[in-house]
């Protein structure tokens, strides 16, 4: 691994099993049995990518839904693994990819702070000497022991960002987080994402706004297809993207 770079994909694929919506009728029970699976085909979502992220560096995948941006954000996380290719890293990770992911929903969110706070690596000290800040973040003072299960998906996403931020990770990657919750709380961690890249942090950024992705990244990678179209200065690249989707809605594409 380049001494320089923090992360370093290789030929990176993956594989999802789609199976047939057949299902298992009285007949097909009778001719195949019960321990049979249903048919399935492999579908390809990443058909090979190479790239390397610099330490310190802000990088965002781009491209349409369905191009593979949330599955290398999963791989990079480890939520789900590759069918083939390498991903190395160094360093600690947090994400922010689903909102309340690893949150348990009868648990209070003061305990689903210790849970998802220990996902990251974080000791249980250190997460009651953050404990304070985590929740002021997330203004979530008055709900906090409230069980998970009652809140709605801004609080979800509140109390998931406050903890994500505070675990001092090397690297940390964001999906379409900074679309969800009100105005205000939006411009907070916006705010809060360009602080963590001034101190260094690591960042890879899935965003559909072009405008949020030029703000905070230095480099843009675009996927199309499954492959990388373009990489490179974040402006360029996100200008071919939008002329390429401009092409799409017109029809020359």
């Amino acid at each position: 691994m380049n001494p320089e770079n923090i992360i370093e994909v290789r030929d990176l694929v993956k594989q999802f099993k789609v199976r047939s919506d057949s299902g298992f009728s009285l007949k097909r029970l009778v001719l195949f049995g019960r321990g049979r699976s249903r048919p399935y085909e492999l579908r390809p979502v990443l058909k090979g990518i190479s790239f390397a992220v610099k330490g310190g560096e802000s990088v965002a995948l781009i491209g349409h839904n369905g191009c593979g941006k949330s599955t290398t954000l999963k791989l990079l996380s480890e939520i789900i693994y590759p069918t083939s290719g390498t991903i190395e890293k160094k360093g600690r990770v947090s994400s922010l990819l689903e909102l309340g992911a690893g949150f348990h929903p009868d648990m209070s969110g003061r305990e689903n702070i210790f849970i998802n706070a220990s996902i990251f690596g974080l000791p249980k000290k250190e997460i009651s000497r953050r404990l304070d800040d985590i929740i002021a973040f997330s203004e979530l003072e008055h709900y906090i022991d409230n069980p998970v299960r009652t809140y709605s998906s801004g609080m979800y996403m509140r109390l998931a960002f406050s903890v994500a931020i505070n675990v001092d990770a090397d690297i940390l990657l964001v999906d379409e987080i900074l679309s969800v919750g009100d105005a205000a709380f939006q411009a907070k961690c916006f705010a809060k994402i360009k602080e963590i890249k001034r101190s260094g942090t690591t960042i890879v950024l899935v965003s559909h706004s072009m405008d949020q992705v030029r703000q905070v990244c230095d480099r843009a990678i675009w996927l199309n297809d499954g492959l990388i179209a373009a990489e490179g200065d974040c402006r360029d690249v996100t200008e071919r993207y939008l002329a390429f989707m401009q092409d799409r809605i017109d029809g020359r594409g």
